[in-house]
């Protein structure tokens, strides 16, 4: 097992810039530790009952992203409220986002907004943790601890990879929620092995690697054949006991660590730079685009759910300088990604969401802190947990509808009040899990995944 340091995350309110790390077991596999690691993902693992192929991924916008300013704007509002940015009509009557969208514009009918999405809280920590689990348990930035395994690990449990030798659960490049790596995107209580595997670096950087598909140093792919023949004749004497097939299906285990090291499909998957410059434009050559593309790479070749990182997210001040700068990377990547997997006809079995822990206040303020106006930046938006928006599309989600809405000046929702929990189950039906599912928490209770297991019939 080693470590290694991503580097300080972009700043939040706090002041706080956090350390992410990555620790990685593959380059060790050697004493057998990612084979270890599928055999408790394959022992904890739940049938769900369905054979749905279905992948999902998952953009994640840390911080906190404004729905006033993204997919929920309100030009009749006071100046104040509905902001600096125009609406734009899409390709589907009566939807309006961001005048920055143009390019969804051209593809709003292949994924629905739900406008009228809250959970309460403006703690970003508190707000991840419910958006990523659907559970409160008590999470906030006094107490930032994961209490609760994320949708991807639950996923991950029911499902496992869809092809030999791919990770089931992978995040591009990191898996962070507020600084937090794996944070709420970890499976916390089912176990680390539950946790996304991590590429690490920049998908958009010439020399892109996944460093964790390195074998250790001084160890080669001959010496781990031997290795893997000598351990197989320790077992030999236990094996020629053995009535029930156990070391049979232990070796199921050493075969796909092994391939995961040495096989050329994860390998292929993770080599963004094989793929066609053309296309790699399309979504744009920055780390938001790329990384998209990479989650898309990912899916196509086996894994399960794969989270995308869109961290910087916590304006308080400098707003347009800010979103300008964003919201076209968002744009270039999220279009691109739909027709992608349209074009590659796997829009009809990967599910694609994008959302943050919460939104921003309806109400701009006025760049002071306190003191001056501007006297900290032209204006911003503060924490808000009482509207906030969730894009979802793909996997046979209904597109080209708008689910809910808020008040006239965005602050509360208006009708179809809907929760994280909502948002999960809608996930789930998608990928043909049962969202009614229970697992065991430390004392062995079964506990349910969601409170409230209803799916949003209107994307089904």
């Amino acid at each position: 097992m080693f470590r290694i340091d991503l580097g300080n995350s972009n700043p939040y309110c706090d002041g706080m810039c956090r350390r992410s790390f990555v620790q990685f077991g593959v380059a060790g596999m050697a004493s057998a530790g990612l084979s270890q690691v599928l055999r408790a993902k394959a022992s904890a693992a739940e049938q769900s009952g369905s054979k749905k192929d279905i992948s999902a991924i998952l953009i994640w916008l840390d911080g906190g992203p404004s729905h006033l300013d993204l997919y929920d704007m309100k030009p009749q509002a006071p100046a104040e409220n509905r902001g600096i940015w125009n609406p734009i009509p899409t390709n589907v009557p009566g939807m309006e986002i961001s005048e920055l969208f143009p390019l969804q514009a051209q593809v709003a009918d292949k994924f629905s907004i739900v406008r009228s999405l809250a959970h309460g809280t403006g703690d970003h920590f508190a707000g991840g943790h419910r958006m990523l689990t659907t559970k409160n348990m008590g999470v906030s930035g006094a107490n930032s601890t994961g209490k609760f395994p994320s949708i991807g690990s639950l996923i991950a449990m029911k499902r496992g990879s869809r092809e030999a030798g791919m990770p089931p659960y992978v995040s591009v490049p990191v898996a962070s929620s507020i600084g937090l790596a794996p944070g709420y995107f970890g499976g916390n209580y089912l176990g680390v092995q539950y946790d996304p595997f991590q590429t690490g670096g920049d998908p958009n950087n010439a020399n892109f690697q996944v460093q964790n598909l390195n074998l250790a140093q001084g160890l080669s792919l001959q010496r781990l054949q031997d290795r893997r023949f000598l351990m197989s004749k320790f077992d030999q004497i236990s094996r020629d006991m053995d009535s029930k097939g156990t070391f049979d299906a232990l070796d199921k285990f050493d075969q796909e660590a092994y391939q995961m090291v040495s096989g050329e499909r994860a390998r292929k998957a993770f080599d963004i730079n094989s793929e066609d410059p053309r296309l790699r434009d399309t979504y744009g050559r920055h780390s938001w685009g790329q990384s998209t593309l990479l989650a898309r790479r990912l899916v196509e070749a086996g894994s399960t759910f794969v989270t995308v990182h869109f961290g910087g997210w916590d304006h308080h001040w400098s707003l347009q300088s800010e979103m300008e700068r964003y919201l076209p990377m968002v744009d270039s990547s999220v279009a691109a990604l739909l027709h992608d997997l349209d074009q590659r006809g796997m829009w009809e079995s990967t599910v694609v969401i994008l959302c943050g822990e919460f939104s921003r206040t309806p109400k701009m303020n006025d760049g002071g802190n306190g003191g001056p106006p501007g006297s900290q930046g032209t204006p911003g938006r503060d924490h808000w947990g009482a509207s906030m928006f969730c894009l979802l599309g793909g996997g046979g989600i209904k597109g080209g509808t708008i689910v809910g809405s808020t008040d006239s000046k965005g602050y509360a929702p208006k009708d179809r009040p809907l929760r994280p929990d909502h948002i999960h189950a809608t996930i789930y039906t998608a990928m043909g899990i049962d969202p009614h599912m229970h697992i065991l928490d430390h004392q062995g209770r079964p506990n349910p995944v969601l409170e409230d297991p209803t799916p949003i019939e209107e994307l089904l």
